[in-house]
């Protein structure tokens, strides 16, 4: 499903633009303290981009696999939760949107068993250069 590259492209370019927002606006304005939240947040945003890229590639390659789907449904979830309520407690400085944050967690940890659990239920070999899977 080549929505999920679409989703990723779109993640990572959000994650650049809300890592630009707090390293040349947002960092003189909130407590240092937050601004490391806020850089957690965008570290995490960025790198499960590249998951659902990776996700999107894999569907393709793998077109009956059922696992991938939800594998990148779950990790755009983790993206929403983990990331979403670190930029919120970051900017608002309310702390009990830190609660929210496990859940994303928890969502991330699922995706990524998906794409495992995916990997070992593939029937195909896996992709080579000059062979077909």
């Amino acid at each position: 499903m080549s929505i999920f590259v679409a989703l990723g492209g779109l993640n990572a370019l959000l994650g650049v633009a809300l890592g630009a927002f707090g390293a040349h606006i947002l960092k003189a304005r909130i407590d240092p303290e937050l601004f490391t939240v806020y850089q957690t947040a965008v570290l995490y945003h960025l790198v499960h981009a590249l998951g659902l890229i990776l996700v999107g590639l894999l569907c393709q390659a793998h077109p009956g696999n059922r696992l991938l789907p939800r594998a990148g449904w779950t990790l755009l979830a983790g993206i929403a939760l983990f990331s979403g309520s670190l930029y919120l407690l970051a900017v608002t400085g309310v702390r009990w949107l830190g609660a929210i944050t496990p859940l994303g967690g928890v969502a991330f940890l699922a995706g990524w068993g998906l794409v495992a659990a995916a990997a070992l239920v593939t029937r195909s070999a896996p992709l080579r250069p000059g062979k077909k899977s």
